[in-house]
């Protein structure tokens, strides 16, 4: 048995020579793999270089020295054998005329679906656009991670040598891949705790896409690091005697933020370069939880600590598992400096992420994966509540956001939110029905709006109503994805409820106008023009004729037939919808706003003479009769009305001509505030001396309350003229 051992050793060792990037992947590989999993490698590769025999990159060197290099960073990981192997073969199938069935069935299953998941989607597909071609593929690899985290991994690894050789590529190719690292691929990395890996895609693509402030703020950080040198080993030293007093053992280290982390926080915080005092710190590492406890009590003894600085990560982990205590305190001479307290397990976590805690060969799952995992979870309850990977993509980089918040549930339950997270992100992170139910909220007792951002430490209580729904307005200030995503659906089901009701009234009026009624028309019309649309059933019909998608008059010149009969499920359903009442123009009650919109040029209000025009996928854009731009417009108008029971509140003009004296803008607030109008805007259009003239936006409910504004207004000393403005 030793002599076949030694034997495949020399085989082993007498192939590699040959090629130094694979002598350096097995060096690697040999510190922690066993004899039979380096033949394993050593196969992959085999099968790698025949396959891709011919091709070379960019640069011009041997293709197969791209997979070897991204193995090569996966065994640094001291990643399994398993994911090495899949590493050197990962662009087989996208690359070479080799199939996943071949390394199925020279490799297994297992190997075969990580490189599967690694590759990019057939090319034969075709695509819109990039952007679309790059959202299917990133849906595609999450849906494989689901199954197998490894996935992402080799996908990291690949990332990072592609971005290590970078400058064979053009320019505009560079940036693209660059901004798709930082938007995308860091953070990721982050999510899933591999720092030292994401510094390095972060270091690249800041230099990548801003060479020049890249290398302004790298020389600032060279020079200061000249003059804090000895600051920092002062305060290591005084805090290494502290230390020695208290009998605990522990590394300290000098830490030093990296050039594009100190560009993101003089960005976001609006801060000059000297104004950033924690670009360098000190890490201590201990080697048990109670002892970092103890060392961040001895540091706070031995200098002052800066009030609110201090975050227990360890009681409160990240949401990438991310563990340890961070302080900060003045040091000698009032300078800040950042002080990281953690164990050694938390120190390899922090740096290497998933990858430290693999535990295939167990079968067990550390931490890590169940942070990644519960994350993924996330991802996969996305994908069911979205419509396309576009917003599936979008979503995500929403979701991959970094910061975090820590909000209390009244009963002292906490729950984590991402940084800006507001009352309705809360409410959704409880459950669905909370969300799409909430109607107000309280913050420490007091009652808040439900657009109020929430910040770390606040208890928040969710109030619901049983008639309680979701508002298109949310979508503005939510940031998490469960609450954008619950929000959209259930919008998009009311607008595609409003969307069948008006879509039916606007096909039987095209009817009435040629003589018949949608009760009248055959089944086998109906089946023809939904074929000729490409629709599956009739409510689909609807919902497409309501957005404005199908023109209504085409559809009913295509179907128009009188005296006839339909089967008795549609008879009895439009029966049901539109009642015995003949139609001739379209009411409308104003509770339509998803499907129906209010032209901004003349600003139609209850009790105007309107008329609708088609806009396709905003269905019906409604336009006062008087109105400028109908008398443009040559298609086909819809005529509609107003219900008698109408609700809301809608948006109108009215100039006023007034003096230019002291006071009369606010004597024509105060009288548009008495009759229970709100003043959206207000614009001051200057006129010739001594007049000036104002144009207000108004909230009214109907014509008579705007007819009631404009009388009072035109009582006031000073007012010259009151009109509405006509589009």
């Amino acid at each position: 048995m030793a002599e076949t051992s030694n034997l495949k050793n020399h085989n082993l060792n007498q192939q590699s020579s040959s090629n130094p990037a694979l002598n350096s992947l097995l060096k690697k590989s040999k510190t922690y793999l066993t004899t039979n999993q380096i033949l394993l490698i050593r196969e992959a590769y085999t099968f790698s270089n025949e396959s891709h025999q011919g091709q070379v990159r960019k640069s011009g060197e041997p293709y197969i020295n791209h997979p070897l290099s991204v193995a090569s960073i996966l065994a640094e990981m001291k990643m399994d054998a398993v994911s090495i192997a899949a590493a050197i073969l990962h662009d087989v199938v996208e690359d070479t005329a080799a199939g996943k069935d071949d390394i199925q069935k020279r490799f297994g299953s297992e190997i075969a679906k990580i490189v599967d998941g690694v590759s990019k989607i057939d090319k034969n597909i075709k695509f819109i656009s990039r952007n679309e071609a790059q959202a299917e593929n990133f849906s595609k690899m999450m849906l494989a991670m689901s199954n197998d985290l490894r996935v992402i991994l080799v996908k990291l690894a690949d990332r990072l040598h592609n971005m290590r050789t970078l400058d064979c590529l053009s320019k505009e190719k560079k940036l693209r891949i660059a901004k798709e690292t930082l938007e995308i691929y860091v953070p990721i990395a982050l999510r899933l705790g591999m720092n030292k890996l994401r510094l390095e895609l972060e270091e690249i693509s800041f230099r990548t896409i801003n060479p020049l402030r890249y290398k302004i703020i790298r020389n600032a950080v060279k020079n200061h690091r000249g003059n804090k040198t000895k600051f920092l080993d002062d305060i290591k030293e005084k805090i290494n005697d502290r230390l020695s007093d208290l009998n605990i053992k522990a590394d300290l280290y000098a830490r030093q933020k990296n050039p594009y982390s100190i560009y993101k926080k003089m960005k976001k915080k609006n801060l000059s370069f000297n104004a950033v005092f924690d670009i360098y710190g000190i890490r201590v590492v201990a080697s048990k939880i109670d002892e970092c406890y103890r060392i961040f009590g001895a540091t706070h003894n031995l200098f002052k600590p800066i009030p609110g600085k201090f975050k227990d990560y360890i009681a409160i982990p990240k949401s990438n598992g991310y563990q340890a205590l961070h302080t900060v305190l003045f040091g000698p001479n009032a300078i800040p400096i950042e002080i990281q307290i953690r164990t050694k397990e938390m120190d390899q976590f922090a740096e290497s992420g998933i990858a430290s805690h693999w535990q295939y060969k167990t079968g067990g799952h550390s931490s890590a994966q169940a942070y990644a995992r519960d994350w993924l979870q996330k991802i996969m309850e996305m994908k069911q509540n979205t419509l396309n990977s576009v917003d599936l993509l979008e979503n995500i980089k929403v979701d991959l956001f970094p910061d975090e918040i820590y909000v209390f549930t009244p009963k002292g339950e906490i729950k984590e939110l991402p940084y800006r997270s507001s009352v309705i992100d809360y409410a959704y992170a409880i459950h669905s029905d909370v969300g799409n139910k909430c109607t107000s909220a309280k913050i420490n007792n007091i009652d808040v709006p439900l657009s109020t951002t929430l910040s770390s430490g606040q208890t928040v209580e969710i109030i619901t109503t049983p008639l309680g729904k979701p508002n298109p307005s949310w979508l503005e200030f939510v940031a998490t994805v469960k609450a954008r995503t619950n929000i959209k659906s259930y919008l998009r089901n009311m607008q595609s409820e409003q969307a069948a009701d008006l879509g039916l009234r606007i096909l039987d009026k095209a009817l009435y106008d040629y003589g018949t009624s949608y009760t009248e028309i055959p089944y086998h019309s109906i089946r023809r023009l939904l074929n000729e649309y490409n629709l599956k059933d009739i409510n689909d019909l609807f919902v497409e004729i309501g957005l404005g998608n199908i023109v209504p008059h085409l559809a009913a010149q295509n179907i128009a037939i009188k005296k006839s009969f339909v089967k008795q499920k549609y008879h009895d359903w439009v029966s049901k919808v539109l009642g015995s009442k003949k139609v001739e123009n379209i009411a409308i009650k104003g509770t339509e706003g998803l499907v129906l919109n209010y032209a901004k040029c003349c600003r139609p209000i209850p009790g105007d003479e309107v008329v609708g025009l088609t806009s396709s996928g905003n269905g019906f854009v409604v336009h006062r009769l008087v109105c400028n731009n109908i008398k443009k417009i040559k298609s086909k108008k819809l005529f509609i009305e107003w219900s008698d029971d109408v609700e809301g509140e809608y948006q109108t003009q009215i100039r006023v001509f007034s003096e230019k004296q002291r006071g009369v803008l606010a004597n024509v607030a105060g009288v548009i505030s008495r009759l229970s109008c709100n003043i959206e805007n207000v614009k001051f259009d200057e006129e010739q001396n001594p007049y000036a003239s104002f144009v207000f936006t108004l909230e009214v409910k109907n014509r008579k309350q705007l007819a009631d504004v404009i009388k009072e207004l035109k009582k006031l000393k000073n007012i010259n003229k009151v009109m509405r403005t006509v589009g």
